[in-house]
């Protein structure tokens, strides 16, 4: 049995996790929603300005932006994703930026 909720308000969540993210020194706060053996889903809120450093890429996965603006980079190419954009992540090293107040949905598969 897991600890996480079948079901969860994204959009609740989203908002209660931005308020503590522009607490937080780092300016980000995070909740995994869904923990299973194939696959995650965690809920990711930046205050503006906020950069997650580049890092190495899951097998597969996708970044949906519910609130705000991020740009999502590598070394050699950068997106700019809206509000309610979806992207696949990019399978070499990325990072992350937000633009202006954000949250977003990160799903990566596990295997």
């Amino acid at each position: 049995m897991t600890d996480h909720p079948r079901v969860t308000q994204i959009e609740t969540l989203g908002a209660e996790l931005l308020d503590e993210a522009r607490h937080n020194q780092s300016h980000r706060a995070a909740r995994t929603i869904i923990n299973g053996v194939a696959q995650r889903a965690t809920l990711i809120a930046f205050a503006q300005d906020a950069e997650m450093a580049e890092h190495g890429s899951p097998t597969a996965g996708t970044l949906h932006v519910l609130v705000g603006q991020v740009r999502l980079h590598t070394h050699d190419e950068e997106w700019l994703l809206d509000e309610g954009s979806l992207a696949n992540l990019p399978p070499q090293r990325h990072g992350l930026r937000a633009l202006a107040d954000s949250v977003v949905l990160l799903t990566i598969a596990l295997r």
